[in-house]
């Protein structure tokens, strides 16, 4: 997401944050790496302000959402938590119908018991973080292979989760960075009760769909809102009536000062991972193998998608999440590719890995410590056919097609099944289960639509794969249906009970062990999955290899550049990143400002449109100008602005967090020039895409009358 002399500043990136405006840095040591440094950029808070253990910080208002899929921030001393539209928009998808439409006509709570549950929603707050590094590693020779490294490490790290959780309600877990140089131990606090409060429509949470993901200029109105409920006692609960708004040790401020060009801006979140460390080999393979297949697949899946979204509001709010999950990272995929392209980056990496090896060479305890680093990666990326095929069936028959997943769960129930009887009360805790989930798998779900998809998928794999990694059901295509994927999937449909809510909740009523081997689906599945965990056994023969030499490597960086503050990758725990808002120059001639107005929103109307709709209610109020207190210096309502703040996955929800600790804005998006951010950073054009809080707060306010809301927050004017 977001991205001098070029080659000079890559090297740059590998060694060290030289530039204020890069790095993921932990929390927890700002007060050794960066304090000074951020102070002098216009923080005015200490660093005993961003992380305490002891007393209320910043970390306490930051929370990472279904652990690490997005984040989101506290702005009321009443549990009330702001994040991304896209990140609550499963939920929003879920409690929609079309007689109660909440993506077409957005949500509102106008009271706390209008709040809608829902049970798949957690919230993680950080308690505690503890550098463990040398008990990890105290009993790991140089000796021993990976797999013996490994089981070490983690029997002292189970050793220090379970001393760590003690007799406390907390969750407790090591994780390693560095590419297993240092690890950390982590103590989080899980909350399970999330009610939605409210979302904008679709046409402001999400305006501009496909056609400006990833984009800048930028005027989506991206955030929705929910509330952390705790038990009587203030502690974790499930949901009950009885639960009660959760107090949290600290919340956010809201500036309504907005931004100029230049102003300090921190963002605190879970970014879910980055690769800046990985080599030339690695990133060959990703831009000839993982972003093509996967660019291939959702293409396809994609084209059927939309099809039927587009045959009705039912079709169109049954898929709108799945089509989402899918799209944006097929759009990254491509501009991940043009992006590495663009900015040479196989050649910087190169030319990173000769002075690397220049450096080995220089010194024998070097060359024995540190020789075999690159051999052991380059040996595995030498054949990655095998590798090439299970990315492929991951995405075209494993997370393609919904039916061969679901149909799966059902394996446990063929073993059972074989001695009924002394299985009996194991039937029915597993018939039980699957029963439970089929209410929310159906609602979204159209066989038809899936069908197509398998049939074309199963087909794209087979056209471009060798028949060696082809499921055992593949052959039996060829034989009874001459290659005919898609009249074999019409078939397999037609036959099997796991498209039908109906005939499969008759099935769990009383199952038995000739109907599932029969079915389908169900060979199907098990024919794929059993292919699938062969091609990864092969595949994964060669992993203990590149683990080691992706941890020689790291570590031998860290040594040869022994003065540099290292910053370690994303690992969906919490990181901090600071730099400026800034403007940036994604080609010649053109420049785009640091910010956007509601102006650019109705520029970019089609009436009718699925992704660039103004609701009538919308253009009125905006044409009417009435912007009142978040109207900005030059009389405009903000839409969106940008900073070189270096995020990705995971940080979608964070806080954008001014000099002052308050909130300015919510990080969304990053930009399309520097897609090639998880692997190379480059400040000149890596820009992290915001809404401004006061755009926010005026929707609430204007749009949704929900003033009930604005009265809970802190405004800072």
């Amino acid at each position: 997401m977001r991205r001098l002399n070029l080659i000079l500043l890559f090297t740059v990136f590998l060694f060290g944050s030289a530039v204020a405006d890069e790095g993921m840095w932990l929390p927890s040591l700002i007060h050794k790496l960066n304090i000074n440094e951020m102070q002098k950029m216009g923080f005015e808070l200490e660093a005993e302000d961003i992380y305490s253990i002891n007393n209320s910080s910043l970390k306490d208002a930051i929370v990472a959402l279904v652990r690490g899929s997005c984040t989101a921030e506290l702005i009321s001393k009443d549990g009330l938590l702001l994040t991304n539209h896209h990140c609550g928009f499963g939920e929003i998808q879920s409690h929609s119908s079309v007689e109660h439409d909440y993506l077409k006509d957005g949500f509102w709570a106008m009271s706390r018991e209008e709040e809608l549950s829902n049970p798949r929603k957690t919230v993680s707050f950080l308690v505690r973080v503890e550098d463990v590094t040398e008990k990890v590693l105290a009993d790991v020779t140089n000796e021993m292979n990976w797999e013996e490294r490994n089981k070490s490490i983690t029997a002292v790290s189970d050793s220090l989760e379970e001393e760590a959780k003690g007799e406390t309600h907390y969750e407790t877990y090591v994780r390693s960075f560095f590419n297993s140089n240092k690890y950390y131990l982590f103590v989080v606090e899980t909350f399970k009760d999330i009610r939605l409060v409210g979302a904008p429509a679709q046409a402001l949470g999400k305006f501009g769909g496909d056609t400006d993901n990833w984009m800048w200029p930028r005027h989506t109105n991206d955030f929705s809102i929910f509330r952390v409920y705790a038990g009587p006692d203030g502690k974790p609960a499930t949901y009950s009536e009885d639960n009660i708004p959760y107090q949290p040790k600290h919340f956010l401020p809201i500036s309504l000062k907005g931004v100029e060009e230049g102003d300090f801006a921190m963002i605190m979140g879970y970014p879910g991972g980055t690769n800046r460390y990985k080599t030339s080999y690695g990133i060959d393979y990703t831009m000839k193998v993982t972003n093509p297949v996967r660019v291939e697949v959702r293409g396809v899946k994609l084209q059927i998608l939309d099809e039927y979204m587009n045959s009705s509001q039912k079709a169109r709010i049954q898929y709108a999440s799945k089509y989402a999950r899918s799209s944006n990272y097929h759009k990254y995929s491509i501009g991940q590719n043009k992006g590495l392209d663009n900015l040479n980056v196989i050649a910087k990496k190169k030319s990173l890995e000769n002075n690397f090896t220049n450096w080995v060479n220089g010194d024998n305890s070097r060359q024995e410590k540190y020789g075999k680093a690159l051999e052991l990666i380059s040996n595995f990326y030498s054949d990655v056919e095998e590798n090439r095929a299970q990315e492929y069936m991951s995405e075209s028959m494993i997370r393609g097609p919904e039916i061969f997943m679901f149909a799966y769960r059902a394996r446990t129930l063929l073993d059972l099944l074989k001695e009924p009887e002394e299985n009996k009360d194991r039937i029915e805790r597993v018939t039980s289960g699957m029963q439970n989930s089929l209410e929310r798998f159906f609602k979204d779900y159209d066989a038809a639509t899936d069908q197509k998809v398998a049939g074309a998928l199963m087909q794209l794999f087979a056209e471009n794969n060798n028949a060696r990694f082809h499921p055992a059901l593949f052959a039996d295509i060829q034989k009874k249906y001459k290659g005919n994927f898609s009249k074999y999937a019409e078939k397999m449909f037609s036959k099997s009970i796991f498209d039908n809510k109906a005939e499969l909740t008759e099935f769990l009523k009383n199952p038995t062990l000739k109907v599932l081997k029969k079915d389908m689906a169900f060979q199907a599945a098990r024919d794929i999955f059993a292919k699938y965990g062969e091609i990864g056994e092969i595949a994964a023969k060669g992993n203990d290899n590149l683990n080691e030499g992706r941890r020689l490597f790291v570590a031998g960086l860290m040594e040869m550049e022994k003065d540099k503050n290292f910053y370690p990758d994303a690992n969906s725990t919490m990181r901090l990143t600071y730099g400026q808002v800034l403007d940036y120059e994604p080609r010649d001639g053109v420049v785009y400002n640091y910010f956007t107005t509601t102006d650019g929103y109705l520029e970019k109307e089609i009436p009718g449109d699925n992704e660039f709709d103004v609701p009538a209610r919308m253009k009125e109020l905006l044409l009417a100008n009435d912007f009142g207190q978040y109207a900005d210096k030059d009389g405009s309502l903000h839409a969106c602005f940008i900073t070189n703040n270096d995020i990705t996955g995971g940080n979608s929800g964070s806080p954008v967090i001014n000099g002052k600790g308050e909130l300015i804005g919510i990080a969304f998006d990053g930009n399309w020039e520097a897609m090639s951010g998880d692997l190379a950073f480059e400040p000149d054009l890596q820009r992290c895409i915001n809404v401004d809080i006061r755009f926010v707060l005026w929707v609430i306010d204007k749009y949704a009358g929900a003033t009930h809301l604005l009265d809970e927050m802190k405004i800072v004017k």
